[in-house]
């Protein structure tokens, strides 16, 4: 009975500090990243990207985050959300030079909510995430991610000044 009551006792203790962990910090910057801290709150960011994205000419493909669906089962953690982006263009394009490449596809920005209430724009930039796939896809595949760097900047750009 005391075997149980130490390891009751022990889970209680621990318990904030697993809730605590569901938010690592910020994303510090790394190679083939692009990071950009905001003065916007999260809402605000994640509509301006949504924007961004249309006005850029590319297409939200995919949703996800982990946010929504904590806060139902009692959770609250920070704002979090990433954003598949892409172009049929791109997707033909890059399918003639690597069908391995594709599997990359949509290419992800991720919007998260800050400690102190702003919002960080991040994204592993186009050429990086088609890197491993050079071999197969070329000088071709290699012009499509300088491409996508450019486009995605330019979205980045424009979510960010608002």
């Amino acid at each position: 009975m005391k075997r149980l009551a130490i390891i009751i006792a022990v889970a209680l203790i621990a318990a904030p500090l697993v809730l605590h962990q569901a938010s690592a910090g910020s994303i510090a910057p790394r190679d083939g990243w692009a990071v950009h801290d905001t003065g916007q709150d999260y809402n605000t960011l994640l509509k301006s990207l949504k924007a961004a994205i249309k006005a850029e000419g590319m297409f939200i493909v995919t949703q996800a985050g982990p946010t929504g669906a904590a806060k139902k089962r009692g959770i609250t953690i920070p704002g979090n959300r990433v954003i598949g982006v892409y172009n049929n263009d791109f997707a033909v394009r890059a399918l003639a030079t690597s069908t391995a490449a594709m599997i990359e596809a949509p290419i992800r920005f991720y919007v998260t909510e800050n400690e102190d209430g702003t919002a960080s724009l991040s994204y592993k930039t186009p050429s990086t995430v088609f890197a491993p796939y050079l071999d197969e896809g070329g000088g071709e595949l290699s012009a499509i991610g300088a491409e996508l760097d450019g486009i995605f900047a330019a979205i980045a750009a424009r979510a960010i000044a608002k």
